[in-house]
């Protein structure tokens, strides 16, 4: 197999400029660039970029993966495997809503919900990223991350997200003007102190992985697009502007 990056995107459903970026942080560099900078992928870095997509499944940053690949007791088998098993139950769910629409369509009453129900796909996840932390070793990042978590009580949290949701917000209301824009940058500024102070250090390259993870993830667009269309990708490209600057 030859695939060049457009051809990857397109069987991936990968962005190009996601894959470009994976090359530039060393995550998954394609075997081959021609003269001319044209990139190309073989069968290896097809079987890298679906465990890449495995972990991002599971939450874990860029550079978490990275290490986590790179670990000598990486078993990338147990990682597919897992990602099947995942996928599967995934399907499972997709099958009853796809049955429950049919019955509905043919005008048949329920009041079943359990369709939409995604708690075992949620608890599975949530076991496959407990396993690989205690397998691969926690990185710094997530440690200190737990480490400060244990210490907050009830009240600190509600303080602590209410924080982030301000200034999510203040990115929401600068939504159309330009990543370097000085009030952006200041909201910039304003949540990687965030994240230092209530997390973990925020270097470049989790701030940068951070910043792909809000867009190139479903429920963080959702989530963060609450403030305003348009909020994940801002935060995106301010944040990106802002490390490399």
């Amino acid at each position: 197999m030859r695939l060049s990056v457009s051809e990857l995107s397109e069987q991936s459903g990968v962005s190009v400029r996601t894959l470009h970026y994976y090359d530039e942080i060393g995550l998954l560099k394609p075997p081959e660039v021609t003269e001319a900078g044209y990139r190309y992928y073989d069968d290896n870095a097809v079987r890298l970029l679906q465990q890449i997509l495995f972990f991002r499944e599971l939450d874990f940053s860029l550079k978490d993966i990275g290490k986590i690949l790179n670990a000598p007791n990486y078993d990338k088998d147990e990682a597919l495997r897992r990602q099947r098993e995942l996928l599967s139950l995934k399907r499972e769910r997709l099958d009853n809503l796809v049955r429950l629409l049919d019955a509905t369509l043919k005008g048949e009453k329920t009041m079943e919900f359990k369709e939409f129900d995604t708690t075992k796909i949620d608890a599975l996840r949530d076991q496959y990223a407990a396993e690989a932390k205690d397998k691969y070793g926690d990185t710094d990042a997530w440690t200190q991350s737990q480490q400060r978590a244990k210490k907050y009580s009830k009240a600190d949290w509600d303080r602590i997200n209410a924080e982030a949701d301000a200034i999510m917000e203040g990115f929401g209301k600068l939504v159309g003007k330009g990543a370097e824009d000085e009030a952006v940058r200041a909201q910039v500024e304003s949540w990687k102190a965030h994240l230092e102070h209530y997390y973990y250090d925020c270097t470049d390259e989790i701030f940068s992985g951070l910043a792909q993870m809000y867009v190139q993830d479903e429920r963080f667009t959702q989530n963060i697009d609450k403030h305003g269309k348009g909020t994940a990708q801002l935060m995106h490209d301010s944040i990106l502007a802002y490390v490399h600057r």
